[in-house]
């Protein structure tokens, strides 16, 4: 199951082209002429670019109703790190026998038969145009030729090639679809020095061919024959499947041989994007500058000003409210339980960013990019108390012990039981997405072990350090607030507030669930940073002009709308999720719908938490600033 644990990630990009810089970060491997070069298979899931997409369960490439060939030595599954099993790679050896510079042609991998249950589930997979995952020396197999001159510009490929096809060579619909038994590789290779290649590119033709004589299942196949290959959904089925293998020659070198799958395809669009939303960040700076530099210090100057005459001072505007303004909130304990945890993700998704635009996540170390995210989450647990522990002594809280228990477990129960219970529709699915239950021992003891211990240090010195210094005292009585128009209550005013963070970040966010749900690699990165940074700029400004607001409407309950307002990107979010379900899906079964909501909803969560506590400190701080300045008699 690919575990969606943060799609609103954020680090800071400092260059122009760092979307398509990256280090390649595991070391080449050169082959000699005839040596054996390694071919391994990876899960089946919707091609990338199928639209729409009919499903997002993934099956196992040696699922018994795909009854693929397998290894006469047995399968052996390939050791994969945790994020790489998290996100649903399920890697084993290949019966394929692959040698550098050796070219084949028509070669069996074995003979089968399918039964009428293997062809109804195999056509039902063609339909849903299922992909079948290869990999060359870790390279994924592509679908076009990545044997390309020096001087061509590298296109944008597509991991995976069909399972099958539903149309006949002059593009007319077939009654019964065709399955994909022969398959062409082409390999490019990349001479180093002599008797020293290397690998540089896969691209696997798949045809189907109906390699077997009729009536004669015992007869050699031959792959010069133009009939397709159509399973019988009311009787076993004789196929034979084989390959061939291609070489090229290419002045691709090793170290660039992934710049095809992680181009970005017309990054003018993302620039356009960016630029549209500097500028309207840009206005929101102007303007919170303007009511912080001159309308708020005018405010400030008259509040202090004192009648000579009369010795009188009448208060007016948010100064009315100075002595209610750092009253605690309701349900303090919640706020600050959640405050801890957007801390906590922040740093999470700032410092994997970090680690990508430095090109430590490189994409032939598959899930290194979940793992990072896990692990720097456990640590980061000490930062997530801290701030949580902090915030709450701030609202005068007793109940600290509640509160360093709540911090160090409540986030990693919820978000935990909602992936248990999308991998039990993954597992009733017979999905090769599903998580091992040894794959959920490790996370748990991460969290036990790690996560629990370190969040509990940081609550310590975060009740050790004590709640932040308010500058002015809380009323006993609290001040009866006047009712407000519609656009100033919480909700309404939150959601169009949450309008102009989205609207900074939905083109990235597209890019970033078509590449979740469509199965499109995903590397811009640099893009990402500098959309992220714009989107922190709006929440922040955003939620310091709500909070103004609402001051001088003598409304000082701030502090959860300040969160609900950081945070209110989210609906939008989940709103936007839905409408590209709609439109850019196509799931007819009830499993591929509550698993996208379930991943939807784990996305939405913590980009709430995230953005809600961009919001909530950014106002706490201006808070702070504005009432520091002004004296009260």
């Amino acid at each position: 199951m690919r575990l969606l644990l943060c799609a609103c990630a954020c680090a800071l990009s400092l260059a122009w082209g760092v979307n398509a810089w990256y280090l390649p970060g595991s070391a080449p491997r050169s082959y000699a002429n005839g040596q054996s070069v390694p071919v391994h298979v990876n899960a089946l899931q919707p091609m990338a670019g199928a639209t729409p997409v009919h499903g997002l369960v993934s099956y196992d490439y040696y699922d018994e109703r795909l009854g693929f060939c397998r290894p006469s030595s047995g399968i052996k599954a390939e050791r994969g790190s945790l994020g790489s099993i998290l996100f649903g790679d399920r890697i084993y050896n290949s019966p394929l026998a692959v040698d550098m510079l050796q070219a084949k042609s028509c070669v069996p991998i074995c003979k089968t038969q399918a039964t009428p249950e293997q062809a109804d589930f195999i056509n039902k997979r063609i339909f849903e145009r299922y992909a079948v995952n290869w990999m060359v020396d870790g390279l994924p197999a592509a679908d076009i030729d990545l044997a390309t001159n020096a001087e061509q510009s590298l296109r944008a490929n597509s991991v995976g090639f069909v399972l099958g096809t539903i149309l006949d060579a002059q593009g007319h619909r077939l009654k019964t679809p065709a399955l994909y038994n022969h398959y062409q590789l082409n390999i490019s290779y990349h001479e180093r020095s002599p008797n020293e290649y290397r690998v540089v590119g896969v691209n696997v033709r798949p045809m189907s061919l109906s390699s077997l004589p009729a009536g004669n299942a015992g007869a050699e196949p031959r792959c010069d024959v133009n009939e397709p290959m159509f399973l019988n959904p009311n009787a076993t089925t004789p196929v034979v499947y084989t390959y061939s293998v291609v070489w090229t020659r290419s002045n691709t070198p090793w170290a660039t041989r992934w710049d095809a799958y992680l181009h970005v395809v017309d990054p003018r669009i993302h620039w356009y994007s960016l630029l549209n939303s500097t500028a309207i960040v840009a206005l929101l700076c102007v303007i919170v500058t303007i009511i912080m530099a001159r309308s708020m210090r005018r405010d400030i100057y008259r509040y202090n000003a004192i009648d000579l005459a009369e010795d009188i001072q009448e208060d007016f505007g948010w100064k009315l409210v100075h002595g209610e303004v750092f009253r605690p909130p309701a349900s303090s304990m919640m706020l600050s339980v959640m405050a801890g945890s957007g801390a906590q993700l922040g740093a999470m998704a700032s410092v994997t960013l970090l680690f990508a635009l430095l090109g430590f996540l490189n994409p032939s170390n598959r899930g290194s990019l979940g793992t990072i995210m896990i692990v720097t989450y456990t640590l980061f647990g000490c930062l997530g108390g801290y701030v949580s522990a902090r915030v709450y002594a701030s609202f005068d809280g007793a109940l600290w012990r509640r509160n360093m228990f709540l911090s160090a477990v409540l986030l990693p129960t919820a978000v935990f039981a909602l992936m248990n219970l999308l991998n039990f529709v993954l597992v009733l699915n017979h999905s090769s997405g599903a998580v091992p239950f040894g794959t959920l021992l490790a996370l748990v003891a991460l969290w036990f072990l790690i996560h629990v211990p370190l969040s509990l240090i940081g609550s310590y010195f975060g009740l050790k350090a004590g709640g932040f210094e308010h500058p002015l005292r809380v009323n006993q009585i609290p001040r009866q607030i006047p009712p407000a128009p519609w656009y100033l209550r919480l909700w309404p005013s939150a959601m169009l507030s949450g309008l102009l963070p989205f609207g900074a970040a939905w083109l990235e966010l597209f890019f970033i669930i078509n590449s979740l749900f469509g199965n499109r690699v995903y590397y811009a990165f640099g893009f990402l940073s500098l959309t992220f940074v714009v989107t922190v700029l709006t929440t922040a400004t955003v939620s310091i002009l709500n909070l103004y607001c609402h001051l001088c409407a003598e409304d000082y309950r701030w502090q959860w709308r300040s969160f609900i307002t950081g945070g209110a990107s989210a609906f939008w979010l989940f709103m936007y999720g839905l409408f590209f379900c709609i439109t850019r899906l196509n799931l007819p079964d009830l499993s591929s719908k509550f698993l996208f909501i379930g991943y939807l909803l784990m996305i939405s969560t913590l980009d709430f938490l995230l953005f809600g506590f961009v919001g909530f400190i950014t106002c706490y701080i201006c808070v702070q600033r504005m009432y520091r300045h002004i004296r009260v008699d």
